[in-house]
């Protein structure tokens, strides 16, 4: 079984090409894993600053947002 694709406390964005619907730009910040029993339909619970509410997303509809070593110290530290 493959491990999930990204990280409590990681940062992503919609992948513009799977996601094709209007979609507030990022970034999210996944809160957690949702569990699977396929590995292929992976989920995650996602966060915007600028919105009230949760999402629920499939793995393949989010990408990383890179970071750098200074953006990780920052994030880190508002929490």
């Amino acid at each position: 079984m493959a491990g999930q694709k990204f990280a409590v406390g990681q940062f992503v964005e919609f992948d513009k090409s799977a996601t094709p619907a209007f979609k507030p730009i990022g970034p999210y910040e996944v809160l957690r894993v949702q569990p699977a029993d396929d590995p292929r339909l992976r989920a995650y619970r996602i966060k915007s600053k600028a919105e009230p509410f949760e999402r629920s997303v499939k793995e393949y509809e989010i990408l990383a947002i890179p970071q750098t070593p200074a953006e990780s110290l920052v994030r880190r530290n508002e929490h």
